[in-house]
């Protein structure tokens, strides 16, 4: 069956979708809430084939599955500078911001959940943000991967800029696995049946990868794998 995304392309060159992971990058950031976006591109380059490299102030790869060309992509400046960095390349490569995909944490949903969603706010999202700046619209398509809300007396920006409690850590991965099928499944089915079928489940429990195979963030000499003590060093301008 050929997949409702696929179309004729504009170009040899350019893919039929733009899937961008949010997050902050460097060894500091890579294991941190607030990455969930940088790891579920991850996960979904490895599915993918694709290889990701740096290229101008994103880390890019190409891939393809169920006959949809795809660009991955995680910004390399930091969050709430995304936009400047996704800008030209939305710009090249999408026709409408529905060739958009943009995955990313929110504290409004519980650790190993995803929800779909088009278009809508920010929810103080600065990643969000800047890419509604950036863009011109906020008509994008989101997969949002659930962190919770922060224990009370936490300030959200250190919250974010935190690994996973202990407690929830394999939810939380487990979240990031279902954002990596979330859009495998928007790659085969399109963006609304996916939408319908994610937007009814529950959370999802982590994959059983060990301990050895962390999920890593760029631009860091060690790949980007973080230790908690660095994490929890406070970095709100990050946020």
């Amino acid at each position: 069956m050929r997949s409702p995304l696929r179309r004729r392309k504009r170009s040899r060159s350019r893919p039929d979708l733009l899937v961008v992971g949010l997050g902050n990058p460097g060894r500091r950031y890579g294991r941190t809430l607030h990455n969930a976006g940088f790891m579920a591109v991850e996960l979904l380059a490895r599915s993918l084939g694709a290889r990701l490299a740096r290229t101008g102030e994103l880390e890019c790869g190409t891939g393809e599955a169920d006959g949809v060309a795809v660009l991955l992509a995680r910004p390399l400046t930091y969050m709430n500078l995304s936009g400047l960095a996704v800008a030209p390349v939305y710009r090249d490569c999408a026709e409408s911001p529905g060739d958009l995909i943009v995955l990313h944490d929110d504290l409004d949903i519980p650790p190993g959940q995803v929800r779909l969603k088009r278009g809508g706010g920010t929810g103080g999202h600065n990643g969000l943000r800047s890419l509604q700046e950036s863009l011109g619209t906020p008509a994008f398509l989101r997969v949002r991967i659930g962190i919770g809300r922060p224990p009370e007396g936490v300030d959200p920006a250190d919250f974010v800029l935190s690994p996973p409690a202990p407690e929830v850590r394999e939810r939380f991965l487990g979240g990031i696995a279902a954002a990596e099928e979330a859009v495998l499944d928007v790659l085969r089915d399109g963006f609304d049946k996916a939408m319908t079928r994610w937007n009814a489940r529950r959370a999802t429990p982590s994959p059983q990868t060990g301990e050895g195979d962390i999920l890593l963030a760029p631009g860091g000499k060690t790949g980007g794998s973080i230790s908690r003590k660095e994490a929890k060093k406070s970095h709100a301008e990050e946020v």
